[in-house]
């Protein structure tokens, strides 16, 4: 029987940032579960507007969210509220140490198909954050998806409660959520619109390694909020390091392309190896410095 130690997370204040939504309708492209993994899982941890339209998003540059509500399980619903609280200390702490001000992203919780100043999405897509409209979007659905489809448990390490059985461990949703807030970091700091802009003047080729840069930077960034926010409140188990590393090994582009039965083919990857996924990571944990999250070196 495995140990089930808990990333701790319930006795803290979650955020007022975050809504549930109901699009309604028939969900684009269907479950994720009824369409080749490869396909879907090549957006997961932060599409942006570039790259979903090379997959076939509709990218509108406007449009409205549902505000229908939606039945929501309530434990995922505390448990995004309170990471994303957590992600609101540690980065006002560091733009602060910086001289300057951090502005709270919106986290959205859907149910099956929303709409965003990105586009529409469906569950199938994956979480993102819209640069667009300053938020995050997730279908707590894809919780269940990191353990079904990419087998991504926490049981190994030990972390999990009765509440969380059937989903991916707690740190390695975390680990999600501050991925995608890394990128509402990145459009703060001006790197996102330096991606897009240079982006538009180069070879597909070309624009798909910046999307590395720019995602594994999140990657970064999400480690060293882990770091920075076990120093503020010790929330890490044992184990739960491991698990945020499973996370990131088993959602590398060149996984997912042997995973789905294709070519790994660099020239197309926009998220990055598993082996650069995992050491992104960590250099930010190890850190705990954003300085220490150049992925670019000078290519922007």
């Amino acid at each position: 029987m495995f140990r089930r130690n808990i990333m701790k997370w319930q006795d803290r204040r979650g955020s007022s940032n975050v809504r549930t939504t109901s699009g309604g309708g028939k969900m684009i492209g269907g479950g994720i579960g009824g369409i080749i993994i490869a396909g879907i899982l090549w957006l997961v941890f932060g599409v942006n507007p570039m790259t979903a339209l090379q997959t076939g998003q509709v990218i509108t540059g406007g449009g409205n969210t549902s505000t229908q509500p939606a039945t929501s399980d309530e434990r995922d619903t505390r448990f995004v509220k309170v990471v994303l609280a957590d992600t609101e200390e540690v980065w006002h702490q560091i733009f602060n140490e910086a001289g300057s001000t951090y502005k709270e992203p919106s986290l959205i919780l859907f149910n099956g198909q929303v709409t965003s100043a990105c586009g529409s999405a469906s569950a199938a897509t994956g979480p993102f954050y819209c640069p667009g409209d300053q938020t995050v979007y997730l279908d707590t659905s894809f919780f269940v998806e990191m353990r079904q489809s990419l087998g991504i448990t926490g049981d190994e390490q030990g972390s999990g409660d009765s509440e969380n059985q059937g989903k991916a461990g707690d740190f390695a949703q975390a680990y999600v959520i501050s991925h995608e807030v890394g990128h509402h970091v990145q459009t703060l700091l001006g790197i996102t619109q330096q991606v897009n802009e240079a982006s538009r003047q180069v070879t597909r080729a070309q624009a798909n390694k910046l999307s590395v840069m720019q995602e594994l930077q999140a990657d970064c960034f999400a480690g060293v909020w882990a770091q920075r926010n076990q120093e503020r409140v010790q929330f890490l188990e044992a184990g739960d390091i491991d698990e945020a590393i499973n996370a990131a090994g088993q959602i590398g582009d060149d996984r997912l392309a042997r995973a789905g039965g294709g070519a790994v083919v660099p020239d197309n990857f926009t998220h990055g190896t598993s082996q650069q996924r995992v050491q992104w990571f960590t250099r930010g944990l190890e850190s705990g410095n954003v300085q220490a999250c150049d992925t670019f070196s000078g290519a922007l």
